[in-house]
């Protein structure tokens, strides 16, 4: 068994995403890797978008404090998004600026560096936001982050999930299970 602690996210606001059902089944295969999992919703973190001089009127939000801390607090990420036009959706990006800032208030800082990640996609089209995957490794990369090999996509989503919350397709669900126990592995 392995002690890695994982946050899982979908990069989705959504109340419906099919990438926050594809964080929920890849929360259950962390655990099935050994690993521990934390799945949240960046609904409960919101920021306002990231803007140099509303950092320095207000420094750094609260709600984004809290999610530093907690991926300090975590060895791993698994991140499930979206893909908008094939680029990385906005909630991410913002998200990631945030995260990234020193802030005056104290807490931990460079919270993404050297922090293993795995990512995956899920989109109701023929690709499974495959166009995205590249783009968010290297954003990724840029921020210090240390991707695993190997990613995830889930073409057809809107039909793809059992009623258990696995993937149906048992392939797919393989390369799932197979993501999440090398970022166990790499995070633990």
């Amino acid at each position: 068994m392995s002690n890695a602690k994982i946050l899982v996210f979908a990069g989705s606001a959504r109340e419906n995403s099919l990438n926050k059902r594809l964080a929920a089944a890849g929360a259950e295969a962390v655990r099935r890797a050994g690993g521990s999992a934390t799945l949240i919703d960046l609904n409960d973190y919101p920021a306002p978008i990231y803007h140099g001089d509303d950092e320095d009127a207000h420094g750094v939000p609260e709600n984004i404090l809290t999610l530093k801390q907690m991926i300090a607090d975590h060895d791993g990420l698994l991140i499930a998004t979206p893909e908008y036009n094939g680029f990385v959706p906005p909630l991410l990006v913002n998200t990631f600026s945030w995260v990234s800032r020193k802030s005056d208030k104290g807490g931990p800082e460079d919270v993404l560096k050297s922090k293993h990640v795995a990512i995956m996609a899920a989109s109701p089209g023929r690709l499974g936001g495959v166009r995205v995957i590249p783009r968010l490794r290297d954003c990724l990369c840029e921020l210090g982050c240390i991707p695993v090999q190997g990613f995830v996509t889930v073409p057809g989503a809107g039909s793809a999930f059992a009623a258990d919350g696995n993937l149906a397709d048992e392939t797919a669900q393989r390369g799932l299970d197979s993501l999440t126990a090398r970022l166990v592995a790499a995070a633990g």
